[in-house]
């Protein structure tokens, strides 16, 4: 389990035209932590920031600790495992 903090912090909004398609584009991000392991699993010493693209008419995450869910990971076009963060809340036991 990746354990996510989520902070109160403001979303970020992109907005304009792709040069490639030409088509207009709206992305908010959201800034997160991830409590994240070195390559022995070690926990690192502090949190590393990075950021979610919300899905179109996503609500931000409010503040809070997270877990990510099952649902983040998926096989892209070039039948890579890639990660698009999805988080649901941590359940504490």
């Amino acid at each position: 389990m990746i354990r996510i903090t989520v902070y109160d912090q403001p979303i970020r909004r992109l907005q304009g035209t792709s040069k490639v398609t030409g088509k207009d584009y709206n992305m908010s991000i959201q800034t997160a932590y991830a409590h994240a392991v070195d390559k022995t699993g070690q926990p690192l010493p502090v949190p590393e920031k990075f950021e979610i693209v919300l899905d179109k008419d996503e609500s931000p995450y409010s503040p809070g600790e997270y877990q990510l869910s099952p649902a983040s990971v998926y096989v892209d076009r070039q039948g890579r495992l890639s990660v698009s963060p999805k988080l649901v809340p941590l359940k504490r036991g």
